[in-house]
């Protein structure tokens, strides 16, 4: 017969975590010697490794004071399901691992490769490392929330910049960012990308997501909350384009 502090000790837990188990019904508590001690036998033991090993795998513990009292089919039906649900953390917990290891190497957008290499481009063409950031971030919200048109849109939008003139009018955008809003070069600039915009798509084609959706509105307000310059921009072309 041993003390509560050598049943702690053989089976790795704590003298408290034996008294919760005792509080919670999950291990019976036994009687007092003679000098006042409780004295726990090999049964004991085995209950409380049994009892740990569910607990340390996330069952809770009204759970493992259920199965205490199944029958052995049912107690192994249950550590089947315990063993599934244990596949599945694992499947997500290793998802997880691999998207921290890419956040590690500097991956930062989990956008498609032809993503990635139109981001590094725009470094080339002259764009700030703040439009860069700002685009990446945006491509990752459309990308999530709208996969089956996040494409289509990105690649107009590629198409866009291969344009040397339309690739001109996204850089002046990208460095109106700075600028007082009452600037006039905002106005010559909006008038100059409503312009553009017609040319390229006419009155009533313009892309967008689905209308029903938030997102378009949550990616400009992104946009504006940067810059007054460009919020007053898209206050410009908005207007324009609707008259």
């Amino acid at each position: 017969m041993i003390t509560i502090g050598q049943l702690a000790g053989y089976v790795g837990v704590s003298i408290k975590t034996i008294r919760v188990y005792h509080d919670k019904g999950l291990l019976p508590e036994p009687d007092r010697d003679a000098s006042g001690y409780r004295r726990y036998g090999a049964d004991d033991v085995i209950d409380l490794i049994k009892i740990r090993t569910l607990a340390q795998a996330g069952v809770p513990l009204a759970r493992i004071r259920d199965l205490k009292s199944a029958t052995e089919e049912e107690f192994r039906q249950a550590l089947h399901g315990i063993d599934e649900d244990l596949t599945a953390r694992i499947r997500d917990l290793r998802a997880t691992q691999r998207r921290l290891r890419r956040l590690a190497a500097g991956e930062l957008a989990p956008v498609p490769a032809e993503v990635a290499a139109h981001l590094e481009h725009l470094a080339d063409w002259g764009f700030t490392p703040r439009w860069v950031d700002l685009q990446r971030d945006l491509w990752i919200l459309v990308f999530a929330t709208h996969p089956d048109h996040a494409g289509v849109l990105f690649r107009d939008q590629s198409d866009s910049l291969a344009d040397p003139a339309l690739r001109r009018l996204f850089l002046d955008y990208d460095r109106a960012h700075d600028l007082d809003p009452r600037d006039p070069r905002i106005d010559e600039l909006a008038h100059r990308i409503v312009e553009a915009t017609r040319e390229r798509y006419g009155p009533d084609d313009l892309p967008e997501l689905d209308t029903a959706s938030e997102i378009p509105a949550l990616v400009q307000a992104t946009v504006n909350a940067s810059s007054p310059a460009w919020r007053r921009l898209d206050t410009l072309i908005r207007a324009r384009l609707e008259a």
